[in-house]
């Protein structure tokens, strides 16, 4: 946006302080105008036929702006959740399968989705339902907490399932 001097047409349309329209000045005039209430021109739209300025203080238009993005970002994190992917083995041991769980439990809790997937190697291939085996294990395990949007689907040597938190129904 341009601010004061940097405004390089003869004629603008100028818009006061309060919203009010003041009308079709020379740039000169506009300037003075916005001189005396001690706040700056600035160009909203320089397609208009005057140019449109409005007198303002720009700075704090340029923090409002900078905060009201700052909130739609904030707003925009909060409801869309992250999705953690967790890779497990089909011959998971127990501790690590309990460890790998308490995390998952941690994020579902903070409202994260969780793509659990399960990469086969060599004669593993054989033997897909023992990861299926695991995957379902893992999904009853936490059936209070989360609900299965993807049942689990072989792609290649790699299974994946996806596991959404419940939404709490009071």
């Amino acid at each position: 946006m341009l601010v004061n001097e940097e405004i390089r047409a003869k004629e603008v349309l100028v818009i006061g302080p309060n919203g009010e329209q003041v009308g079709v000045k020379s740039i000169k005039d506009a300037l003075t105008l916005a001189t005396y209430a001690s706040l700056d021109l600035v160009l909203m739209n320089p397609n208009d036929n005057p140019p449109v300025c409005k007198i303002m203080d720009y700075n704090k238009f340029k923090y409002e702006k900078k905060k009201k993005a700052k909130e739609a970002l904030k707003r925009q994190k909060a409801t869309q959740s992250e999705l953690k992917e967790y890779r497990l083995s089909p011959v998971i041991d127990v501790g690590d399968f309990e460890t790998k769980l308490r995390n998952v439990t941690k994020y579902l809790q903070k409202g994260d989705r969780i793509k659990l997937t399960i990469r086969f190697k060599g004669r593993q291939m054989a033997h897909t339902e023992l990861g299926l085996e695991v995957l379902t294990k893992f999904a009853s395990r936490l059936e209070d907490l989360a609900d299965i949007q993807d049942q689990p689907k072989l792609d290649g040597r790699v299974m994946t399932m996806l596991l959404v938190p419940k939404k709490d129904k009071k």
